[in-house]
């Protein structure tokens, strides 16, 4: 017998300066059995740093031709392809191939440098792909807020994000390792 998702529920107050967003979310996400606190955390940053009416999150881990989080316009071409973690360069192709604009959100520390390395020279000609790179702590940190229920506010800032559930804020800036054209 397959294990089940976890659901966790996520209120969100979103005051993004940088792009003049403020919006309040009510958001459900699908933790997948083999998905950790900290990789759920990243998609939900992911989503408060490109919050939108249209931006929903993909079926999960379980699904190969799904982003963590996409935009559609109403045709249903993809205006916006999001994914987190260290995917290899035939996947960033792909996304490349399919949507307008592509944001990695890559995280898990010092993979995160040796994976860089060796990707970094393969994926030049990909003109719509930006890759934004988590700090450690603030990933830890993030991990840190993951509960069933969460009321979290969220602040994006000159490039700086906050997020605090009231009790704890985690505080950060993504390393922007490659910039898109959309970016």
């Amino acid at each position: 017998m397959a294990l089940k998702a976890t659901i966790y529920k996520a209120d969100l107050s979103i005051a993004d300066m940088d792009r003049g967003y403020y919006a309040d979310h009510s958001l459900t996400l699908a933790r997948h059995p083999s998905e950790t606190d900290e990789r759920m955390m990243v998609r939900l940053l992911a989503f408060v740093l490109h919050a939108h009416d249209a931006l929903v999150f993909g079926k999960g881990l379980c699904v190969d031709d799904e982003p963590d989080l996409w935009r559609k316009d109403l045709t249903g071409a993809i205006q916006l392809w999001i994914d987190v973690g260290l995917p290899d360069e035939k996947w960033l192709r792909k996304a490349c191939n399919r949507s307008d604009d592509v944001i990695l959100l890559a995280y898990g520390g010092r993979a995160v440098d040796v994976w860089w390395s060796q990707i970094q020279n393969k994926l030049t000609r990909l003109d719509n792909l930006s890759i934004l790179a988590l700090p450690q702590d603030a990933g830890d940190a993030l991990a840190a807020l993951a509960a069933r229920t969460m009321r979290l506010q969220c602040t994006v800032q000159d490039g700086h994000v906050f997020l605090t559930d009231g009790t704890h804020t985690v505080n950060t800036e993504l390393i922007p390792l490659k910039t898109g054209t959309g970016a």
